[in-house]
């Protein structure tokens, strides 16, 4: 079992720091509008050095698969500097999703095929979970329509998965489907025959979203034999954290903007950042914002060392984080005032990232009914 982090160290700051500086200068709001607005919908080459050059996607892989040997803490750090910058990038779907079910996963075999193409930048993957009905519950894939079935050349599966982060264009496919013996996890190659991937219109820019069609796709188990349930429940909490993480991000610029937009904008002689309302305003962001902060490295730490307290520090960072997050991207336009609507400033992104990221894995609302459960309430 990893220790659990209380604080972190000279390295993760080091970390921060030099990822900070490093999308400063490759990642301003003008690169990440071209990068949403390209056909690929984020800048290649980037993901490229943010692979080769930073070992980005490798920060919470196994050595033995060309990882860093990183894990829930370290990959925080990098989610929470994406999301001050709405990066768009496969590195979400790819690391957070793919990886992170894969090094979860016991599977040696499995962990050996893709994880070094993961490490290393060559490969790009993503989870798909929800269907038509938009759950995120791993017990509705008990339920599921998506089924796999065993023959004689092994699995194959059927059926359609909707919302899935980066599906139109990730190599690897993640696939949660139902059979015989229970819900499991199985590998789908993205350009398979028999594979059908649609771009989904979405409500965020910076982060595409695909309905993928599979008709008898050749797949490969993944994970534990028979009903994989407890498997899939730790991977979506896994994925909590870490959209927490990027949540925390993503406030915090709200934040940071509204402040910075409060101390140089002059009304009636005054920066209206000396009015009493506006004043109210930020200090109500930053109060949410370190509660989320603190709610999101609790639930890191517990990732990395307590898989026993992992749910319900799952549920509290993923209902907790999401809220926060909406809130200070709402407050942050109402600050900016007039020009916060408009489509030249970045404060309506931060809005449509918060509302998008808020519906991914599970709503507010049902982290928090999760959540009651687990504590018998």
């Amino acid at each position: 079992m990893a220790p659990t982090f209380t604080t972190f160290t000279e390295e993760h700051e080091a970390l921060r720091s030099t990822l900070r500086r490093f999308l400063s200068d490759k990642a301003p709001s003008e690169a990440v509008r071209r990068s949403m607005e390209s056909e690929e919908g984020h800048d290649p080459e980037l993901g490229r050095r943010m692979a080769a050059q930073l070992g980005l996607h490798g920060i919470a892989l196994p050595e033995e698969y060309g990882g860093f040997g990183g894990g829930p803490v370290e990959l925080g750090i990098v989610l929470e500097e994406l999301g001050r910058v709405l990066l768009p990038s496969p590195y979400f779907a790819t690391v957070a999703l793919a990886g992170q079910a894969l090094t979860a996963s016991g599977d040696d075999t499995a962990k050996a095929r893709w994880l070094p193409g993961i490490a290393d930048g060559s490969l790009s993957g993503t989870l798909a979970l929800a269907e038509a009905g938009g759950s995120w519950r791993v017990e509705d894939v008990t339920a599921s329509a998506t089924r796999a079935e065993k023959g004689d050349t092994g699995w194959r599966v059927s059926g359609t998965k909707m919302f899935v982060v980066d599906g139109h264009s990730a190599d690897l496919l993640l696939v949660t489907a139902r059979a015989d013996t229970g819900p499991g996890l199985y590998a789908v190659d993205g350009a398979a025959t028999g594979v059908t991937r649609s771009r989904l219109e979405a409500l965020d820019p910076t982060r595409r979203l695909a309905r993928i069609d599979l008709d008898g796709v050749p797949a490969v188990r993944v994970g534990p034999d028979g009903d994989a349930t407890a498997y899939l429940r730790t991977v979506v909490d896994l994925v909590a954290v870490a959209l927490a993480a990027e949540q925390v991000g993503g406030a915090q610029a709200c934040l940071d903007a509204a402040v910075r937009y409060a101390r140089i904008r002059v009304q009636f002689g005054r920066p209206i950042g000396s009015f009493q309302a506006v004043k109210h305003k930020c200090a109500d962001m930053l109060l949410q914002v370190e509660a989320a902060r603190s709610a999101a490295y609790r639930a890191m730490s517990v990732a990395a060392g307590e898989p026993d307290e992992l749910p319900v520090s799952a549920a509290l960072a993923a209902a907790y984080c999401a809220d926060a997050f909406t809130h200070a991207a709402k407050e942050n336009i109402q600050i900016h005032g007039g020009i916060g609507y408009t489509w030249e400033h970045d404060a309506h992104l931060y809005l449509k990232r918060a509302k998008s990221s808020e519906q991914l894995f599970g709503s507010p609302a049902a982290h928090r009914a999760r959540l009651a459960d687990l504590v018998g309430i």
